[in-house]
């Protein structure tokens, strides 16, 4: 069952979830990286804009865009309030980046992602703690869930080191290389 919390004078379900991989990328990089608002467009497989990003000394507020759709035809957007906080402190080794979405219907929720050196690359460790409106928690779960398994490809295609493609002519090769975006 999940668990319960009182927020502002109501009990309100909410649920932790965590999500680890390794990444083939240094610390400084990944870090670099999830520390940005514009790279979470596509990022975050629901986010399909980013916009009035606001600085103020290690804290990032910015709003963005979610779309969802139902049935496969549905399309609803739905705008969220965003703040970031990236803490680079223990870099190279180890940094982190953490924050809060407010959504509409008051569905809440933290996140973390803690970013560590490992072996060949860094293993994170993106933890997101739900707090939703009664009969929202298991749909908005299910959401964030998925999302962190795709985050994690999105993320690893992204900083993957350089990789020749084969050229034109071979299979799958257009002549260019893969690399970072």
């Amino acid at each position: 069952m999940p668990a319960r919390r009182i927020e502002e004078g109501a009990e309100v379900p909410s649920t932790e979830l965590k999500h680890t991989f390794q990444i083939a990328a240094p610390p400084e990089e990944v870090f670099a990286h999830l520390a940005e608002p514009l790279h979470y467009a596509g990022l975050s497989p629901l986010v399909v804009a980013v916009r009035d990003v606001r600085r103020n000394g290690g804290t990032v507020n910015y709003t963005a865009v979610e779309r969802f759709r139902f049935l496969g035809v549905l399309r609803h957007d739905n705008i969220i309030d965003v703040t970031l906080v990236a803490v680079p402190d223990g870099l190279p080794h180890s940094a982190e980046i953490f924050g809060e979405v407010r959504s509409p219907g008051r569905v809440r929720m933290s996140y973390r992602f803690a970013i560590d050196r490992h072996e060949a690359g860094s293993v994170v460790t993106d933890t997101l703690h739900l707090r939703t409106p009664r009969g929202l928690l298991r749909f908005a779960a299910s959401q964030a869930g998925a999302v962190q398994r795709t985050r994690a490809r999105v993320l690893t295609d992204r900083l993957v080191w350089p990789v020749r493609r084969p050229s034109r002519g071979q299979p799958g090769g257009e002549g260019r290389t893969q690399g970072r975006s």
